[in-house]
């Protein structure tokens, strides 16, 4: 069995290239989920963005998801304690040393896989760019037709 864990708010694709990667290292994946409390105090009062019952309803939609747990603790250390997958997956901007339940894992028979993570993929990225949008600079601007930008540029 192998075992990651995330929060998950706003899945994008590397997310999914991440599950299914994963996926292939055994025979079944099982994804940690942070509860919305945990969320909050991991990345702030505005967080999550999905709640957890709709987080976890997305993953188990996902072909390479095999069961979701959530759980309220900032790590997921006790849930990998109970499990004790054969492979614990982390995306590679964690490094190996600070991944936790590395060692229950290791103790237990059990391997460290690392993942690369995949370029242009971000959930901060995406709420930036969201954020950005919104502006009320940008939300009450007026659209321009070709005409006026003509003629502007004409000026």
């Amino acid at each position: 069995m192998v075992f990651t864990n995330g929060c998950f708010d706003l899945l994008h694709p590397g997310h999914i290239r991440g599950f299914e990667l994963a996926r292939q290292m055994g025979d079944a994946l099982i994804v940690g989920l942070n509860s919305d409390a945990s969320v909050r105090q991991l990345k702030g009062p505005t967080r999550p963005v999905i709640p957890e019952q709709e987080r976890a309803e997305i993953l188990s939609a996902l072909e390479s998801v095999d069961a979701v747990v959530i759980f309220d603790e900032l790590t997921p250390r006790e849930v990998i304690s109970q499990l004790l997958p054969d492979v614990l997956v982390k995306g590679g901007d964690w490094p190996g040393d600070q991944i936790v339940g590395r060692e229950e894992v290791e103790a237990a028979g059990g391997r460290v896989v690392s993942i690369p993570l995949i370029p242009g993929y971000s959930t901060t990225a995406i709420l930036k760019k969201i954020r950005e949008s919104c502006e009320p600079s940008r939300v009450n601007e007026k659209p321009q037709t070709e005409e006026k930008r003509a003629s502007r540029a004409d000026s």
